[in-house]
């Protein structure tokens, strides 16, 4: 099954500028925990124990968050701070976490094929950490795990989105197989209205079967001089060997100023209730 989820973090999260500057995209806290964090938690409950973590430079405060701080520890123990790291522990217990660079910033599917040192010959996923989800049950990777088990091939999480903003995003046409899951026929990157070959727009969840890293070691640059994956798994798409699944829960764009906001009074109503029903 999968054991290894790819985190892509070497981007300069500009449009979060000036906060990004000094500190990381996937540092920024939702509630007083960092995306990435959520990310890893989603993806060990999918049970992958090992995480693999593209940065560049600036980023070393991710590796230091998973990691344990000898200082901060000593200064808490015994203190009713102590509990707050519990979660993060936990996490540094359970998972392995191993880290390459990305030196140039020439899109995912780039940063994906810069990882393959880190994932090797099997198939894996992949968590864009400024794509926060929330479900109530299993996380939307464990949903497409369970999917992978029946159909050993690429998997893209997919949602509806409003024709306005298909731009944004890679969009995918195919026949539904099954409820919610669609074989892809055609898959664009950032259409305009008129290009888009529907308006199920993919987010940021994928499972990879391996054979994606040789063909994105061929894959041209596509928009804004790129490597784009959608481009990687239309070559898949060619012999059937890509779904597309339109996963349970709510999605939050984590890297846009609004679905940042909109992540943190969602989140902070989820822990208010939790803690009235814990009452």
């Amino acid at each position: 099954m999968i054991q290894k989820c790819l985190f892509p973090a070497a981007g300069y999260g500009t449009r979060f500028l000036p906060a990004t500057k000094a500190m990381p995209k996937e540092m920024l806290p939702v509630l007083a925990k960092p995306l990435i964090q959520y990310g890893v938690e989603e993806a060990l409950s999918a049970g992958c124990h090992t995480m693999a973590i593209v940065t560049g430079r600036g980023k070393r405060s991710i590796e230091d968050h998973f990691d344990i701080s000898y200082e901060l520890e000593h200064q808490i123990k015994g203190t009713d701070k102590e509990f707050l790291l519990n979660e993060v522990r936990s996490l540094i217990t359970q998972c392995t976490f191993s880290y390459t660079r990305q030196n140039e910033m020439k899109g995912l599917g780039h940063a994906i094929l810069t990882g393959e040192t880190l994932i090797g010959n099997e198939p894996f996923a992949v968590i864009l950490a400024d794509d926060l989800c929330y479900n109530e049950g299993d996380g939307v990777l464990a949903q497409m795990t369970k999917l992978y088990a029946k159909h050993k091939c690429s998997i893209v999480a997919i949602e509806e989105v409003p024709l306005s903003e298909v731009d944004k995003y890679g969009v995918i046409a195919g026949e539904e197989i099954a409820p919610n899951v669609y074989r892809v026929s055609k898959m664009i990157e950032k259409p305009s209205q008129k290009e888009a070959p529907s308006n199920l727009a993919v987010i940021g969840r994928y499972i990879l079967t391996p054979d994606i890293f040789d063909i994105l070691r061929v894959t041209p640059p596509g928009k804004k001089g790129e490597i784009q994956i959608t481009d990687a798994l239309m070559e898949q798409a060619k012999n059937g060997r890509v779904l597309a699944y339109k996963f349970q829960g709510k999605r939050y764009d984590c890297g846009s100023l609004d679905g940042f906001v909109e992540a943190i009074n969602a989140f902070y109503q989820h822990q208010k209730a939790n803690k009235q029903k814990d009452k």
